[in-house]
This record gives structure tokens, C-alpha cells and sequence, in this order.
């Protein structure tokens, strides 16, 4: 286990680590263990009771944060024509057809979403190994033709969310600045998502675990039945 700085051990002495809190405590304590000299995200942990081995137990999803993540998230646009002036009038950052995808091709993927039209895919579906996790998919909703609409709600705060191989879904419910009403709402929001997102075939305790953290800061647990309660 690594080695903790004494700010975080410091830390870890204001409240129980093993406790388990109810949201608003959680959110709270959160706000009080962020001592960085910036603007902390409040970041939280759910941990799956699924199996990520298998695929239609993989568990990811679209939900649009009341309030948003804090941060403007860079959106880059691979479309022609009028898809191309729908998605710069809806605020996309890049925009471009093959030379956008000959730019990523050179290694450029200075953002942090990727949208493309379907008739751009053929194009783009060689750099599917480059891309990874930014690869468009009719499943998460970036290859559309609707394209100003999904720019305008990535940048008001769309939150993409999945399993990673543990079966943990990371996410960022706002700053530690947001008033913590408004980071209660973007969790409900969040968390909504993930038990409307739970696969059929899954079976057993779905929600096992719900930390939250600051960026800097050490993990607050949260008890998962009364969280649960707030969405019910």
C-alpha cells in the first residue's frame, strides 16, 4: 500500500473512515476533507454486484446532470455540410470531416468526447483501437445525426458512465464548491441511472458500495440503503 503524505493522514483523523454516512453527511464531510488550493471535484465510486466479465452484465449509460460537473468537457465533431454548422453553432470545440480524423490518425485526442455522424463511420472506424474508450457509438448516443443536440447537452452537463473492469462505476457529481444541494440533486440523478441501467440478468445485492472523495482527499462511505431511499 502506498505511503500517505501527512495532509492526508491529517486528514483521515476528522471523521470514522469505516462509518458508513447518510448522503448529505457524506457530501458534507467531502467539503470539509477538500483542502487543496483548487477547486476539488467531488468524485464517487459505485460498486456493481455484476459480473464485467461477462457482457450483458456491463453496465453503462447517459444521464444529464441538474447541475453539471463543474467543467466544460471538450467536444469534437467529425461531420460534413450541415451537420458540420449544426454542431459549431451548438458550441462543438473541433469540427472537421477527414482531416479531422487524419489529425487524430497522427495521434491528436485533445478532448474529451467524440461524436460522429453515421455516414463519417466508415472513415472513422479504423481508428477504433486508437480511440479506445472515445470511439463514437450508437449505444452511447455520439453517431448521430442529431448532432447539435447531443454538443449542447455534453456541454450542460451529460455525464457518460460504465463499468470499469472491477465492475465500479467512477464518476464526478460536481466541485466542492457547488452548494450541496445541488451536488445531492446531480447524485440522485446519477445514481437513478445506474438502477434503471441494471442488467436483466443480474442477480443478487446490485448496489454493494457508494464512496465519495475529494480529488485530494480520502474516502467517505456511504450507507447504501438510505441513499437508495432518496431515489425510491
Amino acid at each position: 500500500m502506498a505511503k500517505r503524505g501527512k495532509r492526508y493522514r491529517q486528514l483521515l483523523e476528522l471523521y470514522d473512515k469505516q462509518q458508513l454516512y447518510s448522503v448529505p453527511e457524506a457530501l458534507d464531510l467531502v467539503k470539509k476533507l477538500a483542502t487543496a488550493k483548487f477547486d476539488e471535484s467531488v468524485d464517487v465510486a459505485i460498486v456493481l454486484g455484476v459480473d464485467p466479465r461477462k457482457s450483458d452484465q456491463r453496465v453503462r449509460g447517459t444521464v444529464l446532470l441538474p447541475y453539471g460537473t463543474g467543467r466544460q468537457p471538450v467536444v469534437a465533431v467529425v461531420a460534413k455540410g450541415e451537420k458540420a454548422r449544426e454542431a459549431e453553432e451548438a458550441g462543438a470545440d473541433y469540427v472537421g470531416a477527414e482531416d479531422l480524423i487524419d489529425r487524430i490518425e497522427k495521434g491528436w485526442k485533445d478532448f474529451d468526447y467524440l461524436i460522429a455522424t453515421p455516414d463519417m463511420m466508415r472513415s472513422l472506424s479504423r481508428l477504433g483501437r486508437k480511440l479506445g474508450p472515445l470511439m463514437p457509438s450508437p449505444r452511447s448516443g455520439t453517431v448521430t445525426n442529431e448532432v447539435g443536440e447531443v454538443v449542447r447537452q455534453i456541454k450542460s452537463g451529460r455525464l457518460d458512465f460504465r463499468t470499469d473492469p472491477q465492475g465500479v462505476v467512477h464518476a464526478v457529481i460536481g466541485k466542492v464548491s457547488f452548494p450541496k444541494e445541488h451536488l445531492l440533486e446531480n447524485f440522485k440523478a446519477l445514481l437513478d441511472a445506474i438502477l434503471k441501467s441494471r442488467p436483466a440478468t443480474q442477480r443478487g445485492q446490485y448496489i454493494k458500495s457508494i464512496t465519495f472523495s475529494p480529488t485530494m482527499g480520502p474516502g467517505v462511505k456511504v450507507d447504501v440503503q438510505k441513499a437508495l431511499q432518496l431515489v425510491r
